[in-house]
């Protein structure tokens, strides 16, 4: 016994020590335990701390001496687990968050939740319990409590005295209740039995027969012990339940899976591929090619009004005789000719039609609408790359419009007409001419200057860089358009009707 010391830890009086001697049947060698007596009712039991001798070659392991940790140094394994606790019913709202780590709409619903021993069971309502202790096919909702982690929350929920618990499987619960007495003793139930069931996995992880020795897993066993190797199980690790495994994405799986298939043969077959699509387009033929081949046709809409004037041999596109036509045929008195929109569907075969250069007859039953007619169109001058007021005269024929004289300003807007290239000055009088036969309609068609000003404005002209402003803009537009729509006889020698 020389070398060994032997503590005591007891509160009140100090227990007699029995010596080695004064015990019979103890081997020689061997450490003797300390007999556990109590002089009075209030003394409490002692436990000895010299049971374990540890290697003298390893550092001494510290031994807490709180009483919470006596459970630590039982020869019989892991401490002993609290009484589990029960909670037989009460109504919580309960919102299921998250399950398998994927996450779900929260719901709110108000629920019958019952902690049992090692389960939180959810019933519809306090009937359903019953039903369910009768009927073995009828099982409530649940959650397994072990490895579970309970804790107040107000981040996932706007109400007030929300706990989340969260189960080893990645699963997560929201359980409230307005009274907040009633929902912290349900935290504090379901936080313990948690803890209960953590500690007996543990426990049952070490609860093997026989002894082992000191810092080893080697077990022993209980008969025949060699002195001086005895000590007291360790502590079994703090684990929790074997937590399931989360079940994969569907996504990921096929991400894996066609990582699994990728070969080297893939990777060929891409190379293949990227070289056939190089090789078609530096040997596809150029826009002129195609052009010559009558494969790619130049439209008619959204192409320059110098180009398609060039292309067609005129001064004045095909398209904006044949629609002038058609409407001075038989739309002269519509009621809000141009400010009425006719059927965008309709409007835009005809555009199809004009694109392809099929030939068309704006008398069909098709095009009875004429207001489909002065739709294209209006559309015709919207989508010229250039309007028919080409970009460099937009600041001259504003500057124009400022003029006080009229005499004067009906000069400075002939002479800047006169300045237009060939096919823009002939299209604009074929137009202006068209309205001017429109106005003379106009109690039938309830049409005005003014109104043709503000449908003709933005659609004729528009500056190149819209960095002025828009409203100014658009003022400027219609007092144009209608001061030369009053003077058009003056400014294209036009007669008047």
């Amino acid at each position: 016994m020389a070398g060994m010391r032997i503590t005591n830890q007891s509160v009140g009086k100090q227990p007699p020590l029995i010596l080695p001697h004064q015990v019979t049947g103890v081997a020689p060698g061997t450490v003797p335990m300390r007999i556990k007596t109590s002089q009075s009712s209030g003394d409490r039991l002692s436990q000895t701390k010299s049971m374990v001798l540890q290697d003298p070659d390893l550092p001494p392991r510290t031994i807490s001496r709180h009483r919470r940790n006596q459970s630590q140094h039982n020869i019989g394994g892991a401490g002993a687990v609290e009484t589990p606790v029960v909670l037989n019913g009460e109504y919580l709202n309960k919102a299921k968050i998250s399950e398998g780590g994927k996450k779900l709409r929260k719901n709110w619903t108000s629920t019958w939740v019952v902690l049992d021993t090692d389960k939180l069971l959810f019933y519809k309502d306090s009937k359903q319990e019953a039903l369910t202790n009768l009927k073995p096919g009828c099982s409530p909702d649940g959650m397994d409590l072990c490895g579970a982690v309970a804790e107040w929350t107000t981040e996932k929920s706007s109400r007030k005295n929300v706990l989340q618990i969260t189960t080893s499987s990645g699963s997560e619960f929201l359980l409230q209740a307005d009274n907040y007495h009633t929902i912290s003793k349900w935290h504090d139930a379901i936080k313990r039995t948690a803890d209960n069931l953590s500690k007996g996995a543990a426990g049952k992880a070490s609860d093997k027969p026989g002894i082992r020795r000191a810092n080893s897993t080697e077990y022993l066993p209980r008969h025949g012990l060699p002195s001086k190797t005895l000590s007291l199980p360790r502590p079994a690790p703090e684990s929790l339940c074997t937590k399931e495994p989360k079940p994969e994405h569907r996504r990921s799986l096929m991400f894996k899976s066609s990582k699994l298939t990728y070969s080297m043969s893939d990777s060929a077959d891409k190379n293949g591929v990227k070289n056939r699509l190089k090789k078609f387009i530096t040997r596809r033929p150029s826009m002129k090619t195609l052009q010559e081949k009558g494969i790619i046709k130049d439209r008619v809409f959204g192409s320059p009004l110098l180009a398609l004037c060039e292309r067609e041999g005129t001064t004045v596109p095909n398209f904006v005789r044949q629609c002038v036509e058609a409407v001075e045929k038989r739309g002269l008195e519509a009621d809000g000719i141009y400010r009425v929109s006719g059927n965008l569907a309709t409007i835009q075969k005809l555009r199809f039609l004009v694109d392809q250069e099929v030939e068309f007859n704006l008398d069909d039953s098709q095009w009875e609408d004429i207001h489909v007619v002065t739709g294209a169109l209006k559309m015709f001058f919207r989508e010229l790359p250039e309007p028919l007021f080409p970009f460099p005269f937009f600041e001259l024929f504003v500057e124009a419009i400022k003029t006080k004289e009229c005499k004067q300003k009906v000069q400075v807007m002939k002479k800047l007409v006169l300045q237009l290239p060939k096919p823009n000055q002939d299209t604009m009088r074929v137009l202006f001419r068209h309205l001017q036969t429109i106005l003379t309609c106009s109690q039938k068609n309830l049409m005005s200057t003014q109104g043709i000003s503000i449908v003709f404005g933005p659609t004729l002209m528009w500056p190149e860089l819209d960095c002025g402003n828009m409203a100014v803009n658009m003022v400027y537009q219609n007092q144009i358009v209608e001061f030369i729509l009053i003077e058009s006889p003056e400014i294209f020698g036009l007669q008047k009707k």
